[in-house]
């Protein structure tokens, strides 16, 4: 996942000697799951019960090793190779902000890019374990980066200070006082991206990538065997790999950094302040921003080594979309898919968006249910998307409503967390002052603490942009059949590769685009509001 925060949800820890409320309702539910799912309530048994799925696990028990295995290699590779770049890349972003400006262009593409639309392409380009390793370094490098970034820049200057006042060096303000003091960000970072690595190569096995063995593969082929104990069993297993790998970098930065409760990552990512340099400098970093990704797209092709054929340059995929004799069809297929993605898209991002903001407000007025509710808002934060869809799909069927329910899950939960955040960041003393003036807890909420907090709710959409674009597209993928996933998936069949580019193009064209919208809001309302802006 991408950008976040680090926060303490709001009445998390549970009074000594009482069953601790997410504990509790977990059982509770995991008993109700056995009652319908045994007497096949729902979907006429497409929700089996507890019971069944553990019995069915256990007929299955030889073939989860070897696919197991596969997956945590490629996961394990990506964990490793996209945290040495982030941290990298972080260091030297947080030390040049200039670097940070001109590779900004980089780090949305990367941000912005839905991993089922590079799938197909690795898997073209790339060999053996190679995409599932490269995926998962994508779905590392962004968090770790701005988890570096974030802080290494809030580091105590009081502590720089003194390092330099005593003859240190920049080295030495960095391995002493900056690394050090962003150590919790960085690990936090780490456990972010430990579940997105694990995501990154279930996709990749899914689109094709590596061999006979992975989770994804597993899952690709028993889609059509109508065994819903099997694909819950396959879905619950992933949920439970980037789970524990989530838990165990939870006890790691417990054990280095104190109990810190971070969730997710700090979505303001700081930046140099360019506004006193001359207009010419601010244009040519603006420009090299926008070429970089493109230099870097001609640079994969070229150390591939693909033929011409498989692999599009931009030029390519402007020649198949505007010059060659089937780009009228081309274009009109593509605007077909976008008519019927982004719509959808919208509107579950806008769904998203406002039961987050509803949770976070009942985590202030009625902390007790939302602890009560944290465990089933993490299985959804956790379970792979190409895992969570086809059990879905059994229960909801092919239609919008499943892409909604897709496209809702998975964005709700970050930006309740980013939210959350920010209302508990709301100062006590601004929080008392209109009460003490006989104001209600509705009226000071509307008065201060939801304005303090709007720099949070703009993390949060900007945030869900590409979250909400890859669950539409995976949901079309694999079940409504329409739009742009459907568009991706016929391609790779018809070996139409210049729609597969042309689709990954304009997916991360699209999500870059909607970030930069909401970047741009966020600025303006909070400029007018006289508060500072995230970047």
């Amino acid at each position: 996942m991408p950008e976040g925060v680090m926060a303490a949800l709001p009445g998390e820890r549970a009074s000594a000697g009482r069953i601790p409320p997410g504990l509790r309702n977990l059982v509770i539910l995991l008993l109700l799951w056995e009652v319908v799912g045994h007497f096949g309530l729902v979907a006429q048994g497409a929700l089996p019960s507890p019971t069944a799925i553990l019995e069915r696990l256990w007929i299955d028990r030889a073939d989860y090793p070897r696919h197991i295995e596969a997956t945590l290699i490629g996961s394990s590779l990506g964990f490793l190779f996209g945290n040495l770049i982030g941290v990298g890349a972080g260091i030297v972003f947080a030390l040049s902000p200039r670097m940070l400006r001109l590779f900004r262009g980089v780090n949305v593409a990367i941000f912005s890019l839905p991993a089922i639309a590079i799938a197909p392409i690795l898997t073209l380009t790339l060999t053996g374990m190679e995409p599932r390793v490269v995926l998962a370094t994508l779905g590392v490098y962004f968090v770790t980066m701005t988890a570096t970034v974030v802080g290494i820049s809030q580091a105590d200057s009081r502590a720089t200070d003194m390092v330099r006042a005593y003859g240190g060096g920049r080295v030495k303000v960095l391995t002493m006082v900056q690394l050090r003091g962003a150590l919790p960000s960085i690990l936090s970072g780490f456990r972010i991206a430990a579940p997105n690595a694990v995501l990154g190569a279930i996709l990749a096995e899914f689109g094709g990538g590596g061999d006979r063995w992975g989770l994804g593969v597993y899952l690709l082929g028993s889609l059509g065997q109508g065994m819903p104990t099997r694909l819950w069993g396959i879905g619950l297993v992933a949920t439970a790999i980037a789970g524990l790998s989530y838990l165990a970098f939870a006890l790691i930065a417990r054990r280095f950094v104190g109990a810190t409760r971070a969730v997710t990552l700090n979505a303001a990512v700081p930046g140099g302040d360019a506004t006193d340099e001359p207009l010419a400098s601010r244009l040519l970093f603006a420009a090299g921003s926008l070429a970089l990704p493109f230099c870097f797209w001609w640079l994969f092709i070229w150390g591939t080594g693909a033929p011409w054929l498989i692999a599009k340059t931009p030029l390519g995929v402007a020649d198949y979309l505007f010059f060659s004799p089937a780009s009228a069809s081309a274009q009109a297929r593509l605007l077909h898919a976008l008519g019927q993605t982004l719509p959808v898209t919208g509107i579950g991002m806008l769904v998203g968006l406002a039961f987050a903001f509803l949770l976070a407000i009942s985590s202030r007025l009625f902390p007790e249910a939302v602890r009560a509710f944290m465990p089933v808002a993490l299985v959804t934060q956790t379970m792979p998307l190409v895992a969570l869809t086809p059990l879905l799909v059994l229960i909801l069927g092919r239609g919008t409503s499943l892409t909604l329910w897709v496209t809702i899950s998975v964005t709700f939960f970050p930006a309740f967390v980013t939210l959350a955040q920010g209302l508990a960041l709301v100062p006590r003393s601004a929080v008392e002052l209109p009460r003490a003036y006989g104001a209600g807890v509705w009226r000071e909420m509307r008065m201060v603490t939801i304005p303090a907090s709007l720099p949070y709710l703009f993390a949060a959409t900007r945030l869900t942009v590409p979250r909400a674009l890859l669950g539409v597209m995976i949901a079309e993928w694999l079940a409504t059949g329409t739009g742009l996933g459907n568009l991706l998936n016929q391609s790779r069949g018809y070996l139409d590769y210049g729609m597969i580019w042309t689709v990954a193009a304009v997916a991360v064209l699209v999500s870059a685009a909607c970030y930069q919208i909401v970047v741009l809001a966020e600025r303006r309302v909070l400029r007018r509001l006289g508060m500072r802006t995230a970047e």
